[in-house]
């Protein structure tokens, strides 16, 4: 009977993982987002599948940061084999100037949370040429 586990993994096991992460030298469990800005809101999109959003994610800004906490505990302590991610995740994003974070709202949905804050967006002035005096 042969094994349905591919054999390379067992050799190097967390290499693949390691070298398809976004950044191999950085945090393991880094959460991965989308940001855009439209419509006068900045919104960030957070990839956070299998988590319960009451008792697992955590969102907060303080000085000009977005703070984005989740934590999965693994539900078995005997797997064979997993490629599942446990423990604690995080990631924080400097948010646009004009960020009005008391009007913050978040939601969670199929394993995204997307986050959406206002921002006041800045008209740039008129260009105004200024004549130079001279003696």
């Amino acid at each position: 009977m042969t094994s349905m586990l591919p054999r390379g993994r067992a050799l190097f096991p967390g290499l693949i993982d390691w070298l398809e992460s976004p950044w191999p030298f950085g945090e393991r469990n880094l959460v991965r987002v989308e940001e855009r800005v439209g419509d006068g809101n900045y919104i960030v999109r957070a990839e956070l599948p299998g988590f319960d959003p009451n008792e697992h994610i955590h969102v907060s800004t303080e000085g000009g940061v977005l703070t984005i906490d989740a934590e999965r505990e693994s539900s078995t302590k005997e797997a064979a084999h997993s490629e599942f991610r446990y423990g604690k995740f995080h990631r924080a994003v400097s948010l646009p100037e004009g960020a009005d974070t008391t009007k913050i709202t978040a939601k969670y949905t199929d394993g995204i949370l997307e986050i959406t804050i206002p921002v006041q967006l800045h008209e740039h002035g008129k260009t105004v040429d200024v004549r130079v005096e001279h003696d």
